[in-house]
């Protein structure tokens, strides 16, 4: 046998030896009122702290049960709807204003507004010598893979990189929400060339963009792109820019925050709880899941045709076995959530006339026949709503962003959420996050080698 042949066989080996002695009764969770997922009975959030930067409502507690209600989504106090109609309103750009909204608790004054976008483009530049260092001779295949290691080099050119004082976070935190879409679109032209045999493009940032006008003239070959193309990106990272404390990765963000760990390290955290399918990567895999339906439903606008296929989906006959419909349903919205309605008003208005429309019918009809589907299936009435991602990746498809950004372009609007959070946890927590876990190993004594 070959070295990888053999070490291969040993993995197999010490699987089972594994699988033999670490079994967790799943009895046992309800037996010790462990809240699985921090989440009650109800599938309401363990309390776990307070904050005043975002709301996420999708329900109310009347007389102890859990009563379905529209979905909002409130930045500090503010509802996401109306900051983003503001901006609609004056065709302008909202995602820099989102930043500074959540970061410093109140919407700027037009000078400070113009003072800060100023100020980002300013921070946009990489440090010397860093694409070509850790980006151009360590190409990775995966660019959220790309982000998080990136991030954490930037420690190393930080001079201040251990210094936590406010006035050092807020830079930290300013330079890597303008940055972080640099490195993206960077590492997506090395991955690009490295691994897919394609061309890197390689172009100059413009001075004065907004950060979603940044992205596509970066990305686009020939740098061009309307106006309403980059306001509609814009539009999708206001969304993205923030959803409470108590989402995965924002709640990784505060966990390492409060261990007292640099900012790199809490952001790159943060990164790496993003990339997963049951968060960020989500969106990803409604596309996926969206190609899969196309390729096996014969006629898309035959609701029977694609309810049946649906079915085989939750029953893991179909998919990717895992039993989940991407894109619908939510921890904490019921009825509906107001980013994905506020999406599909976008995707409809995009794909109208268009190759694309087919495909958003196509998910209009996901979204209408999976409720129905789960409550024949499972026996339930627990109201299922689109969620997010049900309609980003196509938005993001229609806007010419390759699939591998999909999840990157969420970090990059997720910054400023992870970025408040960081610093709220630091200036009115104090105490380090620390959780109990059951043990329920029984006690047994040591056996010396020669006797097992």
């Amino acid at each position: 046998m070959s070295h990888d042949e053999i070490k291969t066989e040993a993995i197999k080996v010490l699987c089972g030896e594994y699988q033999k002695y670490n079994d967790i009764a799943p009895e046992l969770y309800e037996r010790f009122d462990i809240k699985r997922g921090l989440r009650n009975q109800d599938g309401t959030g363990v309390l776990a702290g307070v904050t005043g930067i975002c709301n996420v409502h999708g329900y109310l507690i009347n007389e102890g049960e859990k009563e379905p209600i529209e979905g909002e989504l409130i930045y500090r106090g503010i509802n996401i709807k109306e900051i983003i109609q503001g901006c609609q309103k004056q065709q302008r750009f909202g995602f820099e204003e989102t930043a500074y909204l959540l970061i410093f608790g109140v919407l700027p004054t037009k000078s400070q507004l113009e003072y800060f976008q100023t100020l980002m483009c300013l921070f946009r530049e990489l440090p010397d010598n860093f694409f070509e260092d850790m980006i151009l001779k360590a190409p990775s295949n995966n660019i959220m893979n790309k982000l998080a290691r990136s991030v954490l080099a930037l420690y190393s050119y930080d001079h201040q990189a251990e210094d936590s004082s406010l006035e050092m976070e807020i830079s930290k935190s300013l330079r890597l929400i303008s940055r972080l879409s640099h490195i993206m679109v960077k590492a997506y032209q090395v991955k690009k060339s490295h691994f897919d045999g394609g061309s890197m493009i390689l172009h100059p940032l413009l001075e004065g963009q907004s950060i979603a006008e940044s992205i596509l003239s970066l990305l686009r070959p020939d740098r061009q792109f309307t106006k309403e193309e980059a306001l509609l990106l814009d539009t999708c990272m206001m969304l993205h820019a923030e959803h409470g404390g108590g989402n995965n990765s924002t709640f990784t963000c505060r966990v390492l925050t409060s261990s007292g760990t640099d900012a790199y390290s809490a952001y790159a955290g943060a990164i790496g709880s993003l990339k997963g399918p049951k968060h960020g990567g989500a969106n990803i895999k409604v596309i996926q899941m969206l190609e899969q339906i196309k390729s096996h439903v014969h006629n898309w606008e035959d609701e029977e045709e694609i309810a049946a296929f649906l079915r085989q989906i939750i029953n893991r006959q179909a998919g990717d076995r895992s039993g989940l419909i991407y894109g619908m349903g939510h921890a904490v919205y019921t009825k509906s959530d107001p980013r994905a309605k506020i999406l599909k008003e976008s995707a409809i208005t995009l794909a109208k006339n268009t190759e694309f429309e087919p495909e958003f019918r196509l998910l209009e009809a996901v979204e209408k026949l999976t409720p129905m589907i789960f409550a024949q299936l499972k026996g339930t009435d627990k109201p299922i709503c689109a969620n997010v991602d049900l309609y980003s990746g196509l938005v993001y498809k229609m806007l010419g962003i390759p699939e591998d950004l999909f999840t990157p372009l969420f970090a990059c609007s997720r910054m400023a959420g992870w970025s408040a959070h960081r610093m709220e946890e630091m200036t009115s927590s104090g105490k380090i996050i620390r959780p109990a876990y059951k043990a329920v190993s029984k006690v047994r004594g040591y056996i010396p080698l020669e006797e097992r």
